[in-house]
């Protein structure tokens, strides 16, 4: 398949996103590998997912204080997440506007922005406030130079960002999922452990992996398995902006981490696993959660911020410690398997295999129907996909 041009390789992609569309899960098979290891196809994702869709870039405690701020490159473009001094979080490009430089880089706090190649200096609401040597410019003008804001959206302590200045409002959108998650209370618990890290694998591998429960017994049998086995997986109905399932656990909870009071017996019993695509995984307990911020680099190389966030404040470091060892054994687990996914994706042998029943699967089913969604031609728009 290299060798056909990209025009017409991507007219197969699409054709054969469109023939899944709507079908039911009883005919679902994976997608063919060259989904997940062509260049040119990653590119397609690039431009019409993560340029034009709402994406997940980490969470509100990042920062916390007026001055914090994080850089990070999404889709080729710098971007710089900060808390201005005025109270309010902005997404911001990262990228002067004498010359082009990339502005700031990793996280910190500070008072201004200092491009390191000419000194163009910029407040954290993106303000310009210091060109040196310009006063005598007959045109340009400091006070009308800022640096363009992207569109940000809040929800659930989680910060999302759109390239797409036109793009719809996620609140609404999420709706549905809200119905589901909302005794959770997530935008209630507090980000204990954070972690930066790139798998060589496909971004949609990595997504898919995290979604779905048929492999938490046999990959994860000394960690997830004595915990939440697969037997006790169910699918969620999906909506247009997300897809889930839930998985019960082996044990009750003890009586001090049952999480919110909202919740009931059974929410207290249950974990929701959800995911609001192209880039936001969410594993949802009562005590605590863990989430994925999805970016990818190329076809296969993923970016992947990953978290814990904790609910209530009466945690010891050693409990804490003990979850962030679970969490970290099992996305060891998880980027080990995954290399070896995306090996054997690339064989000439092989094929579509069948897709497991709806509860163990079944969400690896509702991702393709948002590929299908978002990227054939017949659902966009000027709009972010719905």
């Amino acid at each position: 398949m290299a060798s056909i041009p990209m025009k017409t390789q991507n007219s197969l992609f699409l054709k054969t996103l469109r023939s899944i569309k709507d079908k039911p899960y009883e005919q679902g098979f994976s997608l063919p590998g060259a989904f997940y290891t062509d260049p040119g196809w990653m590119q397609t994702e690039r431009d019409e997912l993560f340029a034009r869709d709402w994406f997940c870039v980490g969470r509100v405690e990042e920062v916390s204080q007026p001055g914090d701020y994080f850089a990070f490159d999404h889709v080729g473009e710098p971007i710089l997440v900060v808390h201005g001094r005025d109270g309010e979080i902005r997404a911001l490009s990262n990228v002067c506007r004498h010359r082009g430089t990339v502005l700031a880089e990793g996280s910190g706090n500070a008072r201004k922005f200092l491009c390191p190649y000419h000194h163009w200096a910029y407040d954290t609401t993106g303000q310009l406030v210091n060109a040196p040597h310009l006063d005598s410019h007959g045109v340009f003008n400091l006070q009308q130079c800022r640096l363009p804001e992207l569109k940000c959206e809040f929800w659930r302590g989680f910060i999302f960002v759109n390239l797409n200045p036109r793009a719809a409002s996620l609140k609404k959108q999420l709706a549905p999922l809200d119905a589901v998650i909302n005794d959770y209370h997530l935008e209630q618990m507090s980000l204990r452990y954070l972690a930066e890290e790139t798998w060589d694998t496909n971004w949609k591998c990595l997504l898919e992996n995290f979604m779905e429960g048929y492999h938490l017994t046999p990959l994860h049998k000394d960690t997830l398995h004595k915990v939440n086995p697969s037997r006790l997986c169910s699918h969620l109905q999906p909506g247009k902006r997300h897809f889930g399932y839930s998985v019960g656990f082996t044990t009750r909870l003890p009586d001090d981490r049952i999480g919110h009071p909202d919740l009931s017996d059974e929410q207290m019993d249950t974990c929701v696993m959800f995911a609001v695509p192209p880039g936001l995984t969410v594993g949802v307990g009562s005590d605590y959660s863990s989430f994925l911020c999805i970016r990818p680099e190329s076809t296969g190389r993923v970016r992947v911020k990953m978290g814990l966030i904790f609910y209530g404040e009466d945690w010891s470091q050693q409990d804490v410690d003990n979850a962030v060892k679970l969490f970290q054994h099992t996305m060891a687990e998880d980027k080990q398997v995954l290399i070896r996914v995306q090996q054997g994706l690339g064989s000439r042998f092989h094929e579509p295999g069948p897709l497991a029943a709806r509860d163990l699967e079944g969400t690896i089913w509702d991702f393709y129907q948002y590929l299908s969604r978002s990227l054939t031609p017949a659902k966009r728009s000027t709009k972010a996909p719905d």
